[in-house]
């Protein structure tokens, strides 16, 4: 099985008061490369979040939004400074003295001075918050490689199609190109019949000529070649796996292949089909770029 490097997936979990949400999209790219957006507060997950999804993506460009909601009353709580009160209450009753007057300070009134109750936010259980996440980013990670596989099922399909395709451009090249040296050949014998009696044809000169001719437009070994690599795509598709810069190279060996066939032919139907085999290769390329 093969991967397509776009997907998406989706996956929400709720416990008690706690709920987060992950999702997944991903388009392709030569290497992995993760963007992170979620609360700061899970900030500190972050190494084992990535650590986490290199377990199910190899290659692409994925962004991951992470949503946290905490729905406790229970979050924060008031806390008392009695240091703090103290203070203001020695100094609060030392001005009294000083500048004789009443000593009226009460507790409702010492309690509006700053910092003598705050608010803080209760310890968090890590352990408990990243069970909860790993949760969320499994689901969405399991969702989100069905996507590629699904994708990459569809792209195996169609990859198998163009590369049969290019099986028979490849095999009617193969076919045709011994036509072309017996078809010059010939053309060669009667443009010199006409200019000289047959019994003076030089048949080794001849055969020198259509020679010379065949070594030029051979492309013998670079169908051999063509043919090669166009199998062993298949059978990498077949079998599957992460084969996506190895398929990347394979079709620019075969457009390699597939030019020097164009620029070594003279032949009207040969261009025509090396033309049309440099087209679905092409289409070839254009589709690898997306397996993982």
């Amino acid at each position: 099985m093969i991967k397509s490097m776009t997907g998406f997936g989706r996956f929400e979990v709720q416990e008690q008061d706690r709920k987060i949400c992950v999702e997944l999209k991903s388009v392709n790219h030569r290497y992995l490369d993760v963007n992170l957006k979620m609360p700061k507060k899970l900030n500190f997950f972050e190494a084992a979040i990535r650590n986490e999804l290199k377990n199910y993506i190899e290659r692409g460009k994925v962004d991951v939004f992470i949503t946290y909601e905490d729905y406790s009353e229970s979050n924060v709580c008031v806390k008392y400074n009695k240091d703090i009160a103290e203070d203001y209450y020695k100094y609060l009753k030392q001005m009294a003295v000083d500048f004789n007057l009443d000593d009226d300070v009460r507790v409702s009134t010492l309690s509006r001075y700053p910092e003598v109750f705050s608010m803080e936010e209760q310890t968090v259980d890590e352990e408990a918050l990243w069970s909860l996440l790993l949760k969320a980013i499994k689901g969405a990670a399991e969702s989100f490689v069905k996507t590629r596989i699904t994708e990459g099922e569809n792209l195996r399909r169609d990859l198998l199609s163009k590369l049969d395709t290019m099986l028979g451009h490849v095999e009617f090249i193969e076919k045709r190109s011994p036509e072309i040296v017996t078809e010059y050949r010939q053309k060669l014998r009667d443009k010199v019949a006409e200019l000289i009696d047959d019994s003076k044809i030089d048949e080794s000169r001849l055969m020198m000529e259509v020679t010379i001719f065949a070594d030029k437009v051979c492309v013998d070994e670079e169908l051999v070649r063509l043919r090669s690599h166009i199998e062993t795509m298949k059978d990498n598709l077949i079998e599957g796996g992460s084969i996506g810069r190895k398929l990347d190279f394979m079709a620019q060996e075969m457009n390699r292949e597939a030019n020097t066939t164009l620029s070594k032919c003279n032949d009207l139907s040969v261009s025509q089909c090396a033309i049309e085999l440099k087209t679905e290769i092409e289409k070839v390329r254009e589709q690898i770029q997306n397996i993982e």
